[in-house]
C-alpha cells in the first residue's frame, strides 16, 4: 500500500511539474510567434483579445507563457524575487529602421519568485 502511494505522489508531481500550452482564446499564435519585436504590425491586431483573456494567464509557469506564445522579444530580472517577459506589440528599436520617440506598447508578464505570472499588464512603460 505504501508503494502505492509513493508512486501515486510522484506521478502527480511529474505530470503537475509538465508545462502545456494555455488556451490563448481568438489570438492568431501564428502571427504571434512570427511577429518578433512587433515589427511586422501583426501582434496589435490581437490587442482587444489580449485584454479580454490577460487574467487567465495569471499563475501559469513561465514554460508554459514561452510554450504558447513563444520565447518573450526581452527578459529583465528585476531581482531574486521577480523578472518581466516583455512582447512587443507595436514596433520596437530592435526592428530593423525602427526609431520611435515613445516607448512602444507592449504586453508584460510579471513572474514571481516560483517562475508563475502575477501580473499582466499592457502598457508603453517599462517596469
Amino acid at each position: 500500500m505504501g508503494r502505492i502511494l509513493i508512486a501515486v505522489l510522484g506521478l502527480v508531481l511529474v505530470l503537475g511539474s509538465c508545462s502545456s500550452k494555455l488556451d490563448a482564446g481568438d489570438i492568431n499564435l501564428e502571427n504571434w510567434k512570427a511577429d518578433r519585436y512587433g515589427c511586422n504590425g501583426l501582434r496589435i491586431q490581437d490587442l482587444e483579445e489580449i485584454r479580454r483573456i490577460k487574467n487567465t494567464f495569471l499563475g501559469a509557469s513561465n514554460q508554459s507563457i514561452i510554450k504558447t506564445l513563444g520565447r518573450p522579444d526581452r527578459v529583465e530580472l528585476v531581482d531574486k524575487s521577480q523578472s518581466f517577459f516583455f512582447y512587443f506589440l507595436e514596433p520596437s528599436r530592435d526592428c530593423e529602421g525602427v526609431e520611435t520617440e515613445k516607448e512602444p506598447l507592449k504586453v508584460l508578464f510579471r513572474m514571481n519568485a516560483i517562475s508563475k505570472v502575477s501580473e499582466v499588464t499592457i502598457t508603453n512603460l517599462n517596469p
